[in-house]
């Protein structure tokens, strides 16, 4: 990481108006150029700090399955992702102190999440739980922001956290599509309610609500235009693009699972081609090691040609 790279804490990520959920409205009309560069603060901190929550409970996870799974080529790789989740950590929290210098705490449905998570003994349900909808979510959110951020410095974390949680999901999707094809119907559903719940939180953690609160917004207020937002509703779809199909090709796919998606108004996602998406993250964050070998690489026979016409000189 180019830790070097300035990042304004007040336009930190470069996104357009139209994604702030008070855009258009009175309260947004009232607020001038500084009050408007504190509101994106706010934004990208509450954002990056459920990016960074997100990784702590990811790293814990890791950690527990681990311990739990029962054979030792899973604790194997599961010893390396408890190590990137580590790493993850670590970056957002350094962006978020050094460069934005906020902080938010975790979010109420993100943190129970996590807790139905890891209190579960069976060895699955942190998989299931983390590699496929923690992860899936945040992989649609961290692309989302990749693709639409111009700061170079939150593009760089985002591509290369996205290159090591691609893996982290294609394991998680091969370990659970073969284990669940050895449980019974019962079994399967007891998963299948596990998800909808998990995703009726994710989806309700998406909402900002804190922030326009801290702005004082009274809460319904601020619920109501969250929901009214065409960019946060249109967010909010595409952040199952990663989750519906991982969790059909894993072999949930009964018919109060498909409703609940019908529901949210993401059940054509189940049609995403998940490993295109996943080869394109690794593609994008290749691309940029490659631009950044490039250019240091032309420094560096700047330097050695320099280096050459002094000593012609003397």
């Amino acid at each position: 990481m180019d830790w070097d790279l300035e990042v304004d804490p007040y336009d930190p990520l470069g996104t357009p108006d139209e994604s702030i959920s008070i855009y258009g409205t009175p309260y947004w009309a009232r607020m001038n150029d500084r009050d408007k560069g504190e509101l994106r603060k706010h934004f990208a901190s509450w954002q990056f700090s459920q990016f960074l929550h997100g990784e702590q409970g990811a790293m814990v996870c890791a950690a527990r399955i681990v311990e739990s799974v029962p054979d030792l080529d899973a604790k194997l790789y599961s010893a390396t992702q408890t190590m990137d989740e580590a790493r993850h950590a670590e970056i957002y929290a350094r962006f978020l102190h050094e460069k934005i210098g906020m902080l938010y705490p975790v979010n109420d449905n993100l943190q129970s999440l996590l807790g139905d998570t890891l209190r579960d003994s069976r060895w699955d349900m942190p998989y299931l739980g983390m590699q496929v909808l923690i992860e899936g979510l945040a992989l649609a959110a961290f692309g989302m922001i990749r693709d639409t951020t111009d700061k170079p410095l939150p593009k760089q974390i985002l591509a290369y956290v996205m290159q090591d949680e691609a893996r982290h999901v294609a394991f998680g999707r091969m370990a659970l599509r073969d284990y669940y094809k050895q449980l019974t119907d019962a079994e399967l559903r007891e998963r299948e309610e596990f998800v909808i719940e998990g995703c009726y939180l994710m989806r309700d953690r998406l909402r900002g609500v804190e922030v326009l609160e801290n702005f004082g917004i009274p809460k319904a207020e601020a619920e109501e235009y969250s929901e009214r937002s065409e960019f946060l509703a249109l967010f909010r779809q595409l952040l199952f693009s990663r989750i519906v199909p991982c969790v059909k090709d894993i072999g949930l796919w009964g018919k109060r699972l498909q409703q609940a998606y019908v529901d949210m108004g993401v059940f054509d996602m189940g049609n995403s081609n998940l490993d295109l998406l996943m080869a394109q993250d690794e593609e994008l964050a290749e691309q940029l090691d490659a631009e950044r070998f490039a250019a240091e690489e032309k420094a560096r026979v700047a330097e050695v040609e320099e280096a050459i016409n002094a000593g012609a000189e003397s």
